[in-house]
């Protein structure tokens, strides 16, 4: 019910899909596994945005609200080894309202990299941004917000986006017309991931710890 209401909700058309409720890895139970396949399409593949970021001097801007959602976060399973509280609330029409405001900022051409926030939240995304395109970036958590940092940089509240432009102003701007939170973070830039008065790490140590596991994890089994 919750698939079908949300994709009459954000026109999204499922073409296939598979949900596998029963998994068993070594005896053990997994959860259960939906896969949904859907097709989107660009009428101008010359306005199609990627997420790396690869440049300097470009501003930061996060879309959408964000009250520092842990319930069922990988900040909670990875970090504290705890699976529990309720997942992020979904508001549809927010979903869609935020999501056709990015898209129109992708459209004029003020956009050059953008990022979804789901699993990890806000910081794991931006890392993800600076990782693909080889730039890192200074951010800090803007005062105001009434959230721990932990929970402002790893919760995994709905309907937000990371945006690097060259517009941030326009864009806010823009956001605050439609009554849509924005808030500048950042800007890109040097060869580090900077939360200012919390962490900078440099790239090439993320990198490592990033693309490096897998590779050592299989030599422990062998």
């Amino acid at each position: 019910m919750g698939m079908a209401e949300a994709c009459t909700a954000l026109d999204f058309p499922v073409v296939s899909g598979n949900v596998s409720l029963y998994n068993e890895t070594e005896g053990r139970p997994i959860l259960p596994t939906p896969t949904i396949g859907a097709v989107g399409v660009i009428e101008n593949i010359a306005h199609a945005v990627g997420s790396r970021l690869t440049q300097a001097g470009l501003a930061i801007v996060l879309i959408g609200e964000t009250r520092g959602w842990l319930g069922q976060s990988l900040y909670l399973r990875e970090l504290h080894g705890r699976e529990e509280g309720a997942p992020p609330p979904v508001d549809l029409s927010i979903e869609r309202r935020n999501g056709n405001f990015v898209r129109r900022q992708i459209w004029s051409g003020r956009v050059d990299a953008c990022h979804d926030l789901s699993d990890g939240g806000l910081l794991v995304a931006l890392t993800e941004m600076c990782l693909a395109g080889g730039t890192g970036a200074t951010v800090r958590q803007p005062a105001g917000t009434g959230v721990p940092s932990h929970a402002f940089f790893y919760g995994e509240d709905q309907a937000r986006y990371l945006i690097a432009t060259g517009s941030g102003d326009d864009i806010i701007e823009a956001a605050r017309k439609a009554g849509i939170p924005a808030v500048l973070l950042g800007y890109s830039g040097s060869d580090k991931l900077t939360v200012e008065g919390l962490v900078s790490l440099p790239l090439a140590e993320i990198r490592q710890a990033h693309e490096g596991w897998l590779p050592s994890y299989m030599d422990a089994v062998e």
